[in-house]
């Protein structure tokens, strides 16, 4: 499938075995690339120099949890590329999970001012959503994803024989990204295969991307369910995984439009039968947390351009709403939260 962007479309190659297309990917000015990965990624999708004939491969490995998804781990990485020599005409591979993707290509973005990155990921998180895109960054203290930049990826490797090799919560993660676009679109996603179901996840992100490539307007769409997912993310200490804490955020967006009269109970009650029985996935948080520091988190949230933002959904379909009433805000948390 393709990303349609002006002057720098690209492919995203989806199938089981997909990682033999990497070749296909890589630009032809590179001469060395550097892996960026984790330990614990599988050696068929780290170790990639077979792939690449003719380039120079070197891995640079980075901490595994949100607690390296950092700008120590951006120095760390970089001064790596240094260290062998990466120039501006090379290429760096990002294989892994969406945290390995948004470190390697913000890395790639910054190393002298832009590098090309492509992405070979390897979870299903990755593949429906962090991968594609050009979305990098790390976290800080005060916050998700509050550092990074927009660098599109030369291409991507969505390889499902992936997916047999990831723990049950890394596909519960996974499941949690896939649930926003049964809202997104009204697509009855259920009647797919897992496999078709991917695919279609990656069509609807890179019609919506080609549109609105920096989140100028529609692309906010896709945070649907991020807004309480990344404070419930900040205030847990990440106990709750980014794809659990979506899954719970979809519920409360929906609670919350409910609050501001946009949408029925029924609605309600749909978000809660795809979320739990279609994904047998969480819908409060399992431990507790505190309403002051989640609308503070929310304050800061970097889509919180005029008050507190939220993505919502409504009788025009999900739309992004700002200047959210906090005590709307408030009385909606406390209905919800166990």
């Amino acid at each position: 499938m393709t990303v349609p962007l002006p002057d720098r479309s690209y492919e995203v190659v989806v199938g089981s075995g997909a990682v033999a297309a990497l070749g296909d990917l890589i630009p032809a000015s590179a001469q060395r690339a550097v892996v960026v990965t984790q330990p614990g990624i599988p050696s068929q999708f780290r170790e990639l120099a077979a792939y690449v004939p003719g380039v120079a491969v070197d891995v640079v490995e980075i901490g595994v949890g949100e607690v390296a998804k950092s700008l120590n781990t951006i120095q760390q990485v970089t001064q790596s590329f240094a260290g062998v020599g990466l120039t501006r005409n090379d290429v760096v591979i990002g294989a892994g999970g969406g945290m390995v993707t948004d470190v390697a290509g913000f890395a790639a973005a910054s190393w002298h001012r832009g590098t090309a990155v492509v992405h070979v990921s390897t979870s299903l998180l990755g593949m429906v959503d962090a991968a594609i895109g050009g979305k990098t960054g790390v976290n800080l203290p005060e916050g998700k994803n509050l550092v990074g930049a927009f660098w599109q990826p030369s291409g991507v490797v969505c390889d499902l024989a992936a997916l047999a090799t990831l723990p049950p919560r890394e596909m519960r993660c996974g499941l949690g990204e896939m649930a926003k676009y049964h809202f997104l679109t009204g697509d009855d996603l259920l009647a797919l295969d897992l496999d078709e179901r991917i695919a279609r996840c990656v069509e609807i992100k890179a019609e919506i991307v080609a549109a609105d490539e920096r989140e100028g307007g529609r692309r906010a769409l896709l945070n649907y369910g991020h807004t309480l997912a990344h404070a419930l993310e900040t205030a847990t200490d990440h106990d709750l995984a980014h794809g659990e804490a979506v899954a719970i955020g979809l519920v409360f967006a929906a609670e919350l439009a409910y609050e501001l009269g946009r949408i029925d109970a029924g609605r309600v009650d749909e978000h809660r039968a795809v979320v739990a029985r279609e994904y047998d996935l969480m819908t409060t948080p399992s431990v507790d947390v505190d309403i002051d520091e989640l609308v503070a988190l929310m304050h800061r949230d970097k889509k919180a351009i005029a008050g507190l933002t939220f993505a919502l959904d409504g009788s025009n379909g999900i739309e992004v709403v700002t200047g959210v009433d906090e005590q709307r805000v408030r009385s909606a948390l406390e209905r919800f939260l166990p």
